[in-house]
């Protein structure tokens, strides 16, 4: 079986995704360039190639959970 090459690149993704050197910081300041909705390209693909996928989906849920309490507490205070 030397046509089979599933078995080849079986989990490489996943060791690549984990040695990526990229601080938190540096994908909280991604996701809140993406929050803002302005990027620059090249900037964009920097973090392609560095950021820690996990880092940013946790950057991405915190910034989402603090988007939303701050939304809530801004309608109390009008509210109240």
């Amino acid at each position: 079986m030397t046509g089979d090459r599933r078995g080849d690149d079986a989990g490489g993704g996943l060791r690549e995704a984990v040695s990526r050197r990229s601080s938190p910081w540096q994908a909280l300041a991604a996701v809140a360039w993406s929050f803002f909705g302005v990027r620059r390209s090249v900037d964009h693909e920097r973090d392609v190639t560095q950021l820690n996928p996990l880092h940013v989906i946790v950057a991405g849920l915190v910034a989402a959970a603090l988007f939303v309490a701050a939304l809530v507490l801004l309608v109390q205070w009008v509210v109240a």
